[in-house]
């Protein structure tokens, strides 16, 4: 990427996410955990950022405030390069009284921004997605192939393309049609079980966006993908980048290439999170050539009097007392009692696991206080009495689902905590931790 090319990236972060319900019942789609410690917006932020673009407008949305406190206290650009910067854009309604009415509407209500700081490219970003890519690489592309567009495109299932923008590309990558979430669609050259399917990551020569976005607002347009793109095809040079030429220093020889996931309902958001599981896992989280940032972490380290764990991730501030781990995630400050036993489980900040419990196939939001002896995940109809249940078995028990008691009764858990330091620092944690999320 030249010097020279002044880039402008604006991220799409207004998901409502209403196919991530209970998760997003508070919080929008981008500001959803996940992993120990990340969100899923952090993703594509830490995307640009290590792809040396510095200044990014987020646009939010739907339950946007979790999202608005995260990015103020993670994404202060003093940790980067201090004259750039990620703000957040509320809707402005500076046509009108109304909310973002699809991508493009977003954009064009927000015009202003790209007219006063004059880029020559404008990226447009989706926010929900896990994945690494080196922005610079596309713009290259984007450049040498003299584009007004350019679309980042993978190979999706056939079954899946009425999930995505379907897209049909000439030999030199130029885009001959684009189509919104077709019901059917024509298998990708040199496949039969694939199609090429949109990643929602857009680059557009700012004068070209300028002049489609006046030209959609005035004709009651409002979306790219429905809209804009395949009217565009008509008068400008639309090209298809390949995803999976995106290389990225220090990806590892066993991890998927070209890692991508539309984390959308609950079942992939789900099977995501244990892809990143293990020695070798399909998607690494640690890559100091490539890192994702997460939020700043004041709390202590994790702490495991006992018990059995095998292949999980223990967030700082979490304690295991004598419980049994297959397959959990624990993000920060998650207290497991004695005798517990998670399988296949995500269980967010400041929960605790009563002894006794056993999980599986399950989310457990943040801020539960399961019960002692609790079942979740083996009887399916009594689960989809209390719980949202996906089709595939996974329950989510939403955020305060089991009120926190008033404090941890230490005698039940930690007074079993045997050496002296780990109990000062154990009771120290309960005791603060938990207490306050009462």
């Amino acid at each position: 990427m030249s010097r020279k090319t002044n880039v402008l990236a604006i991220v799409m972060a207004g998901g409502e996410g209403s196919r991530l319900h209970p998760l997003t019942a508070e919080r929008c789609k981008p500001a959803v955990p996940f992993n120990g410690k990340h969100r899923i917006v952090d993703f594509v932020l830490s995307n640009l950022v290590n792809s040396e673009i510095y200044s990014i407008y987020l646009l939010v949305q739907y339950k946007s405030q979790s999202l608005i406190e995260h990015i103020r206290q993670s994404w202060t650009m003093t940790r980067f390069i201090p004259q750039h910067f990620v703000t957040v854009v509320p809707p402005q309604m500076r046509n009108g009284p109304e909310w973002f009415q699809g991508t493009a509407d977003s954009v064009y209500q927000n015009i202003h921004l790209i007219e006063s700081f004059q880029p020559d490219i404008v990226a447009v970003f989706g926010a929900d997605h896990i994945y690494r890519m080196d922005v610079r690489q596309m713009v290259e592309f984007h450049c040498a192939s003299n584009a007004h567009v350019s679309v980042a495109t993978l190979p999706v299932p056939l079954a899946q393309a009425n999930q995505f923008g379907i897209v049909e590309i000439d030999s030199q990558h130029r885009i001959s049609q684009f189509v919104e979430k077709p019901d059917v669609a024509d298998p990708m050259p040199g496949s039969t079980t694939h199609t090429l399917a949109s990643m929602g990551n857009y680059l557009f020569n700012a004068d070209v966006l300028l002049d489609a976005l006046h030209k959609a607002h005035a004709t009651g347009h409002s979306d790219f993908g429905r809209d804009i793109l395949p009217t565009m095809l008509k008068s400008h040079r639309l090209m298809a980048y390949d995803f999976n030429t995106n290389s990225i220093p220090g990806t590892a020889a066993y991890e998927e290439h070209g890692y991508w996931r539309d984390v959308g309902t609950i079942d992939a958001y789900f099977d995501a999170h244990f892809d990143t599981l293990g020695a070798t896992p399909r998607f690494r989280m640690t890559n100091k050539h490539w890192p994702i940032y997460a939020s700043p972490d004041q709390a202590e380290s994790a702490q495991i009097e006992n018990g059995v764990l095998h292949r999980s991730v223990v967030g700082s501030g979490s304690i295991v007392d004598g419980a049994t781990l297959d397959h959990a995630m624990l993000r920060r400050s998650v207290l497991v009692e004695r005798n517990a036993h998670l399988e296949h489980c995500i269980v967010m900040e400041r929960s605790r696991i009563g002894a006794g419990a056993r999980i599986r196939r399950a989310i457990i939001d943040q801020d539960n206080d399961i019960p002692g002896y609790e079942r979740i995940g083996f009887d399916m109809e009594a689960d989809r009495k209390r719980f949202h249940v996906t089709p595939s078995g996974i329950v989510v028990v939403p955020r305060h689902f089991f009120p926190a008691r008033a404090s941890v009764d230490s005698s039940t858990t930690v007074g079993r905590l045997r050496a002296p330091h780990s109990v000062a620092a154990s009771t120290a944690l309960c005791d603060g931790e938990f207490r306050a999320a009462a």
